[in-house]
C-alpha cells in the first residue's frame, strides 16, 4: 500500500518505520530538524530490545507534495488534527482511508453510531466542527494506540514498550479495507486486531489516560510512582470511578475491574506518561481530548464530574503557565 503518516513523532514514526521495513510504500510528513535528519539519514528506529533499523523513506513538510494514497495515518496529537484536515484531500483517491491514531475521546465519537446522540459534535475535541466539516466520516477508521515511543533525537525513534494497535471502522463493521489494514500492521510486527466495539476499547485506554496523565503532569511522577503511593493511587481511582459513571451512562460496558486497570499501569514501571513528556519538553498537551472531553460527555449524560473538573482546571493552568513562560517551569527558591 501507499501510506502517508502525517506527524512522524513517537507513534507516527514507529508506525512509519515498521511499515516501511515490511515493504509498504511510506511517506512521512515532518518538520524542522526531524525532517532534515530523515531526509539526510533515513528514519532510525531503536526497538525495545535495542535492535536498530534505518528506513529510507520519502519525507516532506507539505501535504500538497504527496500523491494519492491508499491510507493516511494521522499520527499527531488530538489538538493538532484541525490544522491539517483542510490539506488532506490532496492525498485522497476514491478509496483512501484515514486512520486516526490519537489518544482520548475522538471527534467522531457520535458519528456513524446509533443512539440518542447520533451525529452530535464534541466541542472539546472539535471546536467549531472544523474536523467534522473537512474529514468525511466514511473515510475514517478508529484506533486505540497502546505502544509508547518517543523521538530521542532528530530522525531517531525509540520504541519503549507495547505493540498493539486495535483498529476498527467507526461503525464497528468488518469491512474488506479494515481487514487489509489489520493484515498490513500485523505484517509490520504489530498486534492489530479488528475491534468489535471500538468505543468500549477507547474508554478502557482513556480510563487510565484521564487519571494517570494529569497526575503525572502535575507531580512529575512515573506510573509506578503514582500507583505505589497510596494517596495518588486513591486519587486516580476516584477519577476513574467518575469516568466510569459517564461511560456507563452512555451505554459503555467496562470489561475489566478498576483495580486491574490500575495494576496494569503499575506494571508498566517507571514510565513517564505522554502528558508529562510534553510538559517537560514545553509542548502543548492533550488536556481536552483526555480530560475535557469526559467533562463534556458527563454534561451530555447528566453525570457530575467534580474531581475530573478540578484536575482539568489544574492541568490547563499548568499549560497556560508554561506557555506564558516560554515552555519552561520557573521554580522560585525561598
Amino acid at each position: 500500500m501507499k501510506i502517508c503518516v502525517v506527524g512522524a513523532g513517537g507513534i507516527g514514526g514507529l508506525l512509519a518505520a515498521r511499515l516501511a521495513q515490511s515493504g509498504e510504500e511510506v511517506t512521512v510528513i515532518a518538520r524542522g530538524p526531524h525532517l532534515a535528519a530523515i531526509r539526510a539519514n533515513g528514519l532510525k528506529l531503536i526497538e525495545e530490545d535495542g535492535r536498530e533499523n534505518i528506513s529510507r523513506i520519502a519525507a516532506t513538510d507539505k501535504i500538497a507534495d504527496v500523491s494519492e494514497q491508499d491510507l493516511v495515518i494521522l499520527g499527531m496529537k488530538a489538538h493538532q488534527v484541525a490544522a491539517v484536515v483542510r490539506d488532506l484531500p490532496a492525498m485522497y483517491g476514491r478509496d483512501t482511508a484515514v486512520l486516526t491514531a490519537q489518544n482520548g475521546i475522538p471527534w467522531w465519537y457520535f458519528l456513524r453510531v446509533s443512539g440518542p446522540h447520533e451525529g452530535r459534535r464534541l466541542e472539546s475535541v472539535d471546536p467549531g466542527g472544523i474536523i467534522a466539516d473537512n474529514l468525511p466520516a466514511e473515510r475514517v477508521l478508529g484506533s486505540v494506540v497502546y505502544p509508547a515511543a518517543e523521538i530521542t533525537e532528530p530522525g531517531v525513534i525509540k520504541h519503549i514498550e507495547g505493540n498493539r494497535f486495535s483498529i476498527a471502522e467507526i461503525d464497528n463493521s468488518k469491512t474488506e479495507r479494515i481487514v487489509r489494514i489489520s493484515e498490513a500492521l500485523q505484517k509490520a510486527g504489530f498486534k492489530a486486531p479488528v475491534a468489535g466495539d471500538i468505543r468500549a476499547e477507547i474508554w478502557t485506554k482513556l480510563w487510565g489516560n484521564l487519571s494517570f496523565n494529569p497526575i503525572s503532569a502535575l507531580t512529575h511522577a512515573t506510573l509506578e510512582d503514582i500507583c505505589k503511593f497510596q494517596p495518588t493511587r486513591d486519587a486516580a481511582a476516584r477519577l476513574m470511578r467518575e469516568a466510569q459513571s459517564v461511560g456507563e451512562a452512555l451505554g459503555v460496558r467496562f470489561r475489566i475491574p478498576l483495580e486491574k486497570r490500575i495494576a496494569g499501569a503499575e506494571a508498566v514501571g517507571p514510565h513517564k506518561t505522554s502528558m508529562l513528556q510534553d510538559i517537560e519538553a514545553g509542548r502543548g498537551i492533550e488536556a481536552d481530548a483526555l480530560i475535557g472531553s469526559v467533562i463534556e460527555l458527563g454534561q451530555i449524560a447528566n453525570v457530575p464530574t467534580p474531581q475530573i473538573e478540578t484536575v482539568y482546571a489544574c492541568v490547563k493552568l499548568l499549560a497556560a503557565t508554561l506557555a506564558r513562560d516560554g515552555g519552561r517551569l520557573r521554580i522560585e527558591k525561598a
